[in-house]
């Protein structure tokens, strides 16, 4: 499980220089001549100096079983970005891209910039800059693939693992953007500064930019979960405490049943990693907050200010199904709760990690566009949210959202040292 890091110090911009050319030959770079350094302070300060907030020298770690910003205890800020391939794009373009990527987050998510900004005085900096004295703020970067990456463009149509099959239209998709859904590469950048998120993002489209085209991109703000019994819930933007019972990092065997995929798969390169769903979901708040209190807890299943289910308790009480309130069932048969819980789903469970947004102005009808960008890592896709989707079919919270983008995922293992890349096992080790 990711856990914090002591935050390394940082040299002064006029202290020792690692050797950029021997940083890039252990990540397999050398001979390809690439602008991703590893210099410490090659050249620029950096120094982690964003007013002394909490978070900024905090360091998540890169390498490991898995990747980060998964189980990890969820930061505050979100921007996921989808790409597609360029019809220029090769296997050996992409394995280098994604060593690029690897050998760039790397840095990133330790507050450190790409690479060295005054080395050669008439190119472009090989960093954008807006992060250079903000620190690493937690910063996490996840990539993927999803199902298109493996048609027959780049011939690796036998290394799509079965759970890749795309979801389909569900039960209530009936307003799904393909231009907002799908892609063939995602980054996911995760920080408690969106600033710190934001630049991991747009570098690592600058490094990808002969090779992959972005598709979309989203930006969330608040965590809609919460990932460690050391968060307390949060609130959506209906105002209630959503995913009180969200697998926690401090639950590894859940999350090993659960989350990670394991010898179940038909492809070895997936074992330690997880399928990730993402659903942009509108809210529909004007209408929301018409609703009397009454009516929306019995929607959720549950008290707004407490976050308590109607069947009694505080926040954190088992749900009784088959407790009464004059007469009639006090969860109702058709709330959010009764339907999303395991016991209803058979055993089911994922790990969310949504977080809230907003696209301003919705200018045809004058309303809030803000709603939900709902994310949920899991073994099996198909077998878990799907499932679990299917029975939300009757949810009596439908009458308030419409998913607008639906894709899926396959999130490889973490990575395991310097050298190592994103799909390495799966493309082969030469970038």
């Amino acid at each position: 499980m990711s856990t914090t890091d002591t935050p390394e110090t940082h040299p002064e911009p006029d202290g020792p220089r690692v050797d950029r050319r021997r940083f890039l030959a252990g990540v397999g770079l050398a001979g390809a001549g690439l602008a991703v350094g590893g210099a410490a302070g090659a050249g620029i300060g950096y120094a982690a100096a964003s007013g002394g907030t909490d978070t900024d020298a905090e360091v998540e770690p890169f390498y490991g079983e898995h990747q980060a910003g998964i189980i990890t205890r969820q930061q505050n800020s979100l921007v996921f970005a989808a790409f597609d391939l360029k019809d220029s794009a090769t296997v050996p373009s992409v394995q280098t891209m994604l060593a690029r990527w690897a050998a760039a987050a790397s840095l990133l998510t330790q507050g450190k910039p790409v690479g060295p900004v005054e080395s050669r005085p008439m190119t472009p900096p090989a960093d954008t800059g807006e992060a250079f004295d903000l620190g690493a703020h937690r910063l996490t970067v996840t990539v993927g693939f999803g199902p298109t990456f493996f048609d027959d463009r780049l011939g690796l149509q036998d290394k799509r693992p079965a759970a890749l099959q795309p979801l389909g239209q569900l039960a209530t998709d009936t307003t799904i953007d393909p231009t907002i859904s799908g892609g063939d590469v995602c980054v996911q950048a995760c920080s408690e500064d969106p600033q710190v998120a934001f630049h991991a993002i747009r570098n690592l489209a600058r490094i990808g930019r002969n090779v992959v085209t972005l598709r979309w991109l989203q930006e969330g703000f608040g965590r809609a979960s919460a990932t460690s019994t050391s968060q307390v819930t949060p609130r959506n933007l209906f105002g209630f405490k959503d995913g009180t019972a969200n697998i926690k990092a401090e639950e590894p065997a859940v999350a090993g049943e659960w989350v990670w995929v394991g010898d179940e798969t038909d492809q070895d390169w997936m074992k330690g990693g997880s399928y990730l769903v993402t659903r942009k979901i509108r809210m529909h708040i004007e209408a929301w907050d018409s609703d009397d209190i009454t009516d929306q807890e019995r929607i959720f299943g549950r008290v707004k200010e407490s976050g308590a289910p109607l069947s009694g308790g505080d926040e954190f009480a088992t749900l009784d199904f088959t407790a009464k309130t004059d007469g009639q069932p006090a969860i109702h048969p058709f709330s959010h709760v009764r339907l999303a819980h395991p016991d209803n789903n058979g055993g089911a469970q994922i790990l969310r990690r949504g977080y809230n947004y907003t696209d301003g102005i919705d200018t045809r009808t004058g309303t809030l566009a803000a709603g939900l960008f709902f994310m949920a890592y899991q073994k099996n896709a198909h077998e878990q949210f799907v499932r679990i989707q299917n029975n939300l079919a009757q949810d009596a919270m439908n009458e308030y959202v419409s998913p607008i983008s639906s894709s899926l995922w396959a999130i490889g293992p973490g990575l395991s040292k310097i050298g190592d890349w994103y799909g390495k096992t799966m493309l082969g080790n030469t970038p």
